[in-house]
């Protein structure tokens, strides 16, 4: 264990940390610690295939806590960070910016000041392999229409709370990568989904209210289009990124599956429809309900991962129809992950109405 890679992975006890935390145990000689300040949205209870791998570690801290931070460079010296502690839901930094700003903003530059002072006093053999990887997403973009995709190269044009505090995490990365020499890379990926995902979001909400009977909501009408990566392909695409990935540079991870909001759901419906039939002998489709859109909506996302293919040789091994019927088989067969979730700290009402 004393030669294994030591990879500091913040928000790893949420959806898409805990599942590159549970890719790297299972797939590569790694020790893990994950630095997660446990919100709303962070559930050790996806780590527990980790808890029970002696490689693996917790702490839990906020990476704004300047002085945790320092502590855990200290004690854990690792070889790489893999940056995903965010707060991510765009509803939510509608009603409450705030907590965007603190943590993507001025937790990204706390990280990235104790990163760089680690950096600086390792031996040259490790300075020179070091990595800080930061995780973002297509959203910093902005909106696109009905042609074209998310390059690399393609401007910011962020139009929420949460998509300008992750612009601005992203340009506080690479400028930190450029004045103080600090080896990095960014991923940018589209919409995520898969199991030990947290039920304000569209597809783990329309599989649980579904199950519950409940009306399944669809913002507007439905035409909303989103590229969407399963969770575990995403997970592979950053550990490869982190093994082979070149510093200084930016690489687009997606799916290249292209769905409307309405086409993900009837998805789900028909799926839910195979194996798991209503009793009452209707149609989960027949509980669609479209509700006022969100504030400043954006239309459409699609990523050109073209570069990640082509230099890195990584590819989505699902596609979007083996991917869901997974994942709603997951949530069929795991409602001791979700249920406590829905039965108290979030229930599946709407957020982001941006009245408040």
């Amino acid at each position: 264990m004393a030669n294994d890679k030591r990879i500091l992975v913040t928000g790893g006890a949420g959806f898409i940390g805990s599942a590159v935390i549970r890719y790297l145990l299972r797939t590569q000689n790694v020790c893990v610690l994950n630095l997660d300040k446990l919100t709303y949205a962070g559930n050790p209870e996806s780590l527990r295939e980790a808890a029970a791998d002696a490689r693996y570690a917790f702490v839990r801290a906020d990476i704004g806590d300047a002085e945790a931070v320092r502590r855990t460079f200290e004690t854990f010296s690792p070889d790489a960070v893999l940056h995903l502690a965010a707060e991510s839901h765009v509803d939510r930094s509608i009603d409450g910016p705030s907590a965007f700003m603190q943590t993507n903003i001025i937790g990204t530059y706390t990280l990235l000041e104790a990163a760089r002072r680690h950096w600086a006093s390792l031996p040259e053999a490790r300075r020179r392999t070091f990595r800080f990887q930061h995780i973002s997403t297509d959203e910093v973009y902005g909106s696109l229409g009905a042609d074209g995709l998310f390059s690399e190269s393609t401007p910011y044009a962020p139009r929420s709370p949460y998509s300008a505090s992750k612009a601005a995490s992203d340009h506080l990365v690479m400028a930190w990568h450029h004045t103080y020499g600090l080896p990095v890379v960014i991923t940018n990926c589209s919409n995520n989904y898969g199991p030990y995902h947290f039920p304000e979001k569209l597809v783990p909400l329309i599989i649980l209210n579904a199950i519950d009977l409940e009306p399944l909501p669809i913002y507007g009408k439905g035409d909303n289009v989103r590229d969407w990566l399963y969770v575990d392909d995403h997970a592979c695409a950053l550990a490869t990124v982190l093994d082979r990935g070149v510093s200084g540079e930016t690489y687009n991870v997606g799916g290249s599956n292209e769905r409307t909001n309405l086409q993900v759901v009837e998805t789900i419906c028909a799926v839910l429809d195979d194996l798991r039939p209503r009793p009452d002998g209707g149609r989960y489709g027949d509980l669609i309900t479209f509700v006022a859109d969100r504030p400043g909506h954006d239309q459409r996302y699609a990523i050109d991962a073209s570069k990640i293919r082509r230099e890195l040789g990584w590819s989505p091994q699902e596609s979007f129809e083996t991917g869901i019927r997974k994942t709603v088989r997951w949530y069929l067969d795991n409602a001791w992950w979700w249920q406590p979730i829905r039965s108290g700290t979030y229930a599946g009402e709407r957020l982001g109405r941006g009245a408040g």
